[in-house]
C-alpha cells in the first residue's frame, strides 16, 4: 500500500481527497498546514504529497522549497493542489519542482489517475 500525505488547510477539501484516495487503496496521512506537513514527512514514510499552494503559516511553494533543499526528501513526489487555474500557473508550479498539478474544484475521477501517474515516476526513475 502506498502512502499519501494530504497537506491542505481546508477540512472539506482534505475530507474529499482522503475519501477518494482511501477508496483507491492508498494509506492517507493528513496535515492542516505546511509546518505540520513537513513534520509528518519526517515522522512517516510518504510516497507522494498532495500539497495545497495557498495556506497560512507556510505556502506550498515554501514547503516544496524546503523539501527540495533537504537531501533526504529531495526526490519526494509532490503534487500541487490549487485553485489557481490561470494561464501559466501550471507551468509555474512544474518549473518550481512540483511533479504534478491538480486544480480545485477537484475532478474526483482524475485525481487517482494523476496520483498513480506521479507515483509511477518513482518506479521509472529507480
Amino acid at each position: 500500500m502506498q502512502n499519501v500525505l494530504i497537506v491542505e488547510d481546508n477540512e472539506q477539501n482534505r475530507a474529499l481527497e482522503r475519501q477518494i484516495l482511501k477508496a483507491n487503496g492508498y494509506q492517507v496521512w493528513e496535515a492542516a498546514d505546511g509546518v505540520e506537513g513537513l513534520r509528518m514527512i519526517e515522522e512517516h514514510t510518504v510516497d507522494v504529497v498532495l500539497l495545497d499552494i495557498q495556506m497560512p503559516l507556510m505556502d506550498g511553494f515554501e514547503v516544496l522549497h524546503q523539501l527540495r533543499d533537504n537531501p533526504k526528501h529531495r526526490d519526494l513526489k509532490v503534487i500541487a493542489v490549487t485553485s489557481f487555474a490561470m494561464k501559466g500557473d501550471r507551468e509555474k508550479a512544474l518549473e518550481a519542482g512540483f511533479n504534478g498539478y491538480v486544480t480545485k474544484p477537484l475532478d474526483t475521477r482524475a485525481l487517482p489517475d494523476i496520483v498513480r501517474k506521479v507515483l509511477s515516476q518513482i518506479h521509472e526513475s529507480q
